[in-house]
C-alpha cells in the first residue's frame, strides 16, 4: 500500500478565530492542524462530498 502524502497550504486566520480553533483543538486532544483536518473532513462528510470507499464506507 502507498503512503499518503499530506498537501501543505497557507491558511490565515485572523486571531480571534485561531484562538477559538486553539481552544477546541486543546478541549479535543488534537494539534490544530489536526482541529483543521478533522474540521474539514466533517465538512465534507456532512455536505456528502467525500468520496466513497470501495465496500460502501465513506473514506476517512
Amino acid at each position: 500500500m502507498a503512503k499518503q502524502q499530506n498537501k501543505g497550504f497557507l491558511l490565515r486566520l485572523d486571531p480571534a478565530t485561531m484562538e477559538l480553533v486553539e481552544k477546541w483543538a486543546a478541549q479535543e486532544f488534537r494539534s490544530v492542524n489536526g482541529q483543521l483536518q478533522w474540521i474539514i473532513a466533517e465538512s465534507l462528510r456532512r455536505h456528502g462530498r467525500m468520496p466513497k470507499k470501495e465496500g460502501g464506507e465513506p473514506e476517512a
